[in-house]
């Protein structure tokens, strides 16, 4: 594309068969018919054609924006003599091109080089992609929370092109498949319409004739990075970390994704996890369980507390011990959840053995499955 010194000597209505007082909608309508009689992809090898679409290209770029337009407009009506004096001047010294160059105040000072003097269209900000990763921590960890290090390798903008997926030092056009706007609209057969991203440029609303050679034209690559993340307290096995702002980063301005952390915690060797509860099974004697007894049991970060078990406990009875649990998201703790497992001697010394007989002659009376032989 041309600089905007050259709209001077440029009929940019001409190119696309328009005349100067055309509505923009007009102007619209003889773009894209133009545009797709010499698109490069309908006429391979056609290199008449191929030039032409660049030229209308050009030309839509400045007259199809109401901004350029104006501008192009106000620089053609300038009287341009070139000879200097009382009725006319040289069109270089409207750029600022003349005697000490673009920088010395002139127009050009004002415009700068938008896409080498072509359409001043911004793409629209992107939001970056989400990253999905996962992370071991211990049984302990996960109950207080704990600041973890992740390596990260995500989508990112290409490095080459930046993101805009063109090779580098050429020049962007507008989509013709969605005139600039990054969407199309679809049907899919039923009764509604939907937008969706287009499928020419991306959603970027600017195509490239010559494509990034490191991406391909994507505009996309590989980025690995360091991030510190923060598991929160009492996160469980398997549950699923939403960290804002740490995933991919968006195009154009664009927010970044989001990364989602999938926690997995070690097993610990003594305490399990029930909800915000934690729960521990201990072994206790058959003279405890039968006769009562105190007995300490460990929680995971207070101390040991002291269990009173009541004369005639069951196995497998489990008892409360407030507060000594997992931390809650209002902040306070859950409970520990204490089983009581009562053993048998697998072997038994004499002594032992003679009170066990004692102990069953003394409850011969009292059958302990007579009541499964009762008739309904």
């Amino acid at each position: 594309m041309s600089g905007k010194a050259d709209w001077a000597t440029k009929d940019y209505y001409k190119e696309l068969g328009v005349s100067k007082d055309a509505s923009a909608e007009e102007i619209k309508k003889a773009y894209r018919r133009l545009a797709r009689a010499n698109h490069p992809d309908s006429n391979p090898g056609d290199t008449a054609k191929h030039e032409k679409f660049k030229t209308i290209a050009e030309a839509y770029d400045v007259i199809g924006d109401p901004e350029e337009r104006k501008q192009y407009d106000q620089i053609r009506s300038a009287p341009v003599g070139g000879f200097g004096g009382q009725g006319g001047f040289d069109v270089s010294d409207l750029f600022g091109q003349r005697g000490g160059g673009a920088g010395q105040g002139g127009l050009g000072d004002m415009f700068g080089d938008l896409f080498g003097g072509g359409r001043a269209r911004q793409p629209r900000p992107q939001r970056g992609s989400d990253v999905e990763s996962s992370a071991t921590i211990s049984f302990v960890d996960a109950i207080d929370g704990v600041t973890i290090s992740l390596r990260l390798t995500s989508d990112a903008p290409c490095v080459s092109c930046r993101g805009t997926g063109g090779k580098p030092g050429t020049k962007p056009h507008i989509c013709m498949v969605c005139e600039g706007a990054g969407m199309v609209a679809s049907t899919s057969g039923g009764a509604f319409t939907l937008n969706e991203t287009c499928p020419a440029c991306g959603g970027r609303q600017l195509v490239y004739d010559d494509p990034c050679p490191t991406c391909g034209g994507s505009g996309r690559g590989m980025s690995a990075r360091s991030i510190q993340a923060r598991i929160p307290a009492g996160v469980k096995d398997g549950q699923k970390i939403r960290l804002r702002g740490k995933g991919s980063p968006g195009e154009n301005g664009g927010p970044n994704g989001d990364l989602f952390v999938t926690v997995k915690v070690s097993p610990h060797r003594l305490f399990g996890r029930k909800g915000d509860h934690l729960t521990l099974e201990v072994p206790v004697g058959f003279d405890e369980a039968a006769l009562g007894a105190e007995i300490k049991v460990p929680t995971l970060k207070h101390g040991p507390v002291t269990l009173k078990i009541p004369a005639g406990t069951p196995n497998g009875r489990t008892f409360r011990v407030r507060g000594k649990g997992a931390r809650k998201a209002d902040g306070t703790n859950g409970d520990l959840l204490v089983t009581v497992e009562v053993q048998v001697p697998a072997v038994l010394d004499q002594p032992s053995r003679e009170a066990v007989q004692a102990y069953r002659e003394a409850m011969a009376g009292k059958p302990l499955r007579a009541k499964l032989f009762e008739e309904s």
